[in-house]
């Protein structure tokens, strides 16, 4: 597929020179660069779950704790 896409100029010469120091052309230069950021980003929407697990077992553990707390407590003579 054949796409534009705007770079600075400083950014569009540093990745010219690379890719013909590393015998690649643009095209494979910029599929690698988008491959191995996509890779290194897949893992937030992971982290981002199992924040969101993490938060509601909280939750959960506070509400059991408290109820928990209150048992022992109302057993308590003062």
């Amino acid at each position: 597929m054949k796409i534009a896409i705007s770079l600075p100029e400083s950014v569009f010469k540093e990745a010219e020179q690379f890719a013909h120091k590393v015998n690649r052309s643009r095209s494979q230069l910029y599929v690698m660069a988008i491959k191995e950021y996509l890779a290194r980003h897949k893992s937030d929407n992971i982290t981002e779950t199992m924040n969101s697990v993490c938060e509601l077992l909280s939750e959960q553990d506070s509400r059991f704790m408290t109820r928990a707390a209150q048992k022992i407590i109302s057993k308590e003579s003062w």
